[in-house]
């Protein structure tokens, strides 16, 4: 019994912030500033796409799952974080840890496989135009969608009860913000072996595969961008497409560096900056790309924004009349 109790840990302690003195007054409003921009700007982005008929297309159907993805991802993690800013205790108990684990890897999981089928529904757009309506119709497009959040959920389901047979010998200090495979695999005290195999097997499909998709997709579509002879044309496929190859080499390049560095045991602060990039930062980023480049996007907005004063108009007028 008493091994048990020493093996057995009920609470983790995030060391992440511990090198920033005062850390809770200091990065509290800052961390729910981003936070509600992130919500804010992703909840207008899914929103608008329900609500204007011209941008129930392919593109921003997915597109709408991206801005509910980005909303899920942040609220994992940033909440728990203000949470304990507030307490002065960066603590998460043993439950919470695991299922924080399994949400972040199923939903940056979903993530992957959804900017690849993003790419697929570039490449169906500019290589395939007679054929696009029948490549990505609506149950087409309900079947890819569903299974990049299937997959998603295996794969985290899979990491996340490989973690729970781990023992931690009485150590709870994670070398991190938030519970995720690598630092958990770094305090644990038995065989991690299994855990770190399947690690790499699954990222070579579930992170690689999507990545190496993506290139090949981006590949057929500059193909097809040369071959066009109208400057209009050409100039109209990219900027379809540059939005989604931002948003790509921002996920990819925040997963490689927030990867490569915990697995390689840089500096506590690094790796706290990294995380709160790929956490944090990624998903605020991703509503003001598609806003800020997107006319389309900005159109619905403007009609929107445009109907909601007529509406307020005819209600004050209306009032006075009475």
């Amino acid at each position: 019994m008493g091994v048990r109790n020493q093996t057995q840990v009920v609470e983790f302690i995030f060391l992440g912030f511990s090198t920033v003195p005062n850390s809770h007054i200091y990065l509290f409003l800052p961390f729910l500033a981003i936070y509600s921009v992130t919500v804010l700007g992703n909840l207008m982005i899914f929103t608008l796409i329900q609500l204007d008929p011209s941008l129930r297309t392919p593109m921003y159907y997915f597109l709408s799952h991206l801005s509910f993805l980005d909303i899920c991802i942040s609220s994992v993690t940033v909440p728990k974080i203000l949470v304990n800013f507030l307490r002065q205790r960066q603590t998460i108990s043993y439950n919470q840890c695991m299922a924080q684990m399994f949400f972040l890897g199923s939903f940056t999981g979903t993530e992957a496989g959804l900017l690849a089928v993003m790419a697929y529904d570039r490449y169906a757009a500019i290589c395939k135009p007679l054929h696009y309506s029948r490549l990505m119709s609506p149950k087409v497009c309900t079947i890819l969608a569903l299974a990049t959040w299937i997959g998603g959920a295996l794969n985290s389901a899979l990491h996340t009860a490989l973690c729970t047979t781990l023992s931690f010998c009485g150590v709870n200090e994670i070398p991190h913000i938030l519970c995720d495979i690598p630092p958990l695999l770094k305090i644990a005290c038995s065989d991690v072996h299994v855990n770190e195999i399947t690690a790499h097997i699954t990222t070579c499909f579930v992170a690689g595969g999507p990545f190496f998709f993506i290139l090949l997709s981006y590949s057929l579509i500059l193909s097809s961008i040369l071959k066009m002879h109208s400057t209009t044309g050409k100039h109209k496929a990219f900027s379809t497409c540059t939005s989604h190859l931002i948003i790509v080499i921002i996920y990819y390049g925040n997963a490689i560096v927030n990867y490569n560095h915990s697995s390689a045991g840089d500096s506590l602060e690094t790796d706290t900056l990294v995380s709160i990039m790929y956490c944090m930062v990624s998903p605020m980023l991703n509503p003001l790309i598609y806003s800020l480049r997107n006319k389309e996007v900005k159109g619905a907005l403007k009609k929107v924004a445009g109907g909601q004063r007529k509406s307020l108009c005819f209600h004050h007028a209306t009032s006075w009349g009475e």
